[in-house]
């Protein structure tokens, strides 16, 4: 006979599976740049994305193109190995973090918190650096969900780890 499922156990189980979707997403993306950075490791492929850059149709007022295309010559085809790996390595934590969540396991909420928390001050010192919105979210949803998750896991769990 299976114990029913409390109201508290449900609503930690929802945000569970919220932070997992959020996790998977994360994973997708940076599935999607390493496969990129990985194409654009080609010499050709490279080229033309200058090109490409180089011919934007665009009001470029402040020069944006032109630093890109300054940008990408500097970074060079051969560091987008290192930019590709790094994504998958991040995508696999990720990807870690949130089957684990969406399987409730106790220590996927452990490594969520220490994952995610160690690397708030990074964001943070990103924020102030060069504030963007998207910066100031993603360091507001990182710190929600390690509180979130610190107040989960430090409660009795009913669940097998």
């Amino acid at each position: 006979m299976t114990k029913p499922i409390s109201a508290i156990e449900a609503q930690h189980s929802f945000g569970l599976r919220v932070i997992a979707v959020y996790k998977a997403i994360k994973s997708a993306c940076l599935i999607f740049v390493a496969v990129v950075a990985f194409h654009l490791h080609h010499e050709q492929n490279f080229d033309h994305l200058v090109r490409m850059v180089e011919h934007l149709p665009l009001q470029d007022s402040i020069g944006i193109r032109w630093r890109l295309v300054g940008w990408l010559e500097k970074f060079g085809p051969r560091k987008f190995n290192a930019v590709g790996a790094v994504a998958l390595a991040y995508a696999a934590i990720f990807a870690t973090e949130g089957t684990g969540l969406w399987l409730r396991k106790h220590w996927a909420e452990w490594f969520t918190v220490v994952a995610t928390g160690s690397l708030i001050p990074v964001e943070a010192y990103e924020m102030f650096h060069k504030f963007t919105w998207l910066k100031l979210g993603a360091f507001v949803a990182n710190v929600v969900i390690v509180i979130y998750l610190i107040r989960i896991a430090m409660q009795p769990h009913g669940r097998k780890p």
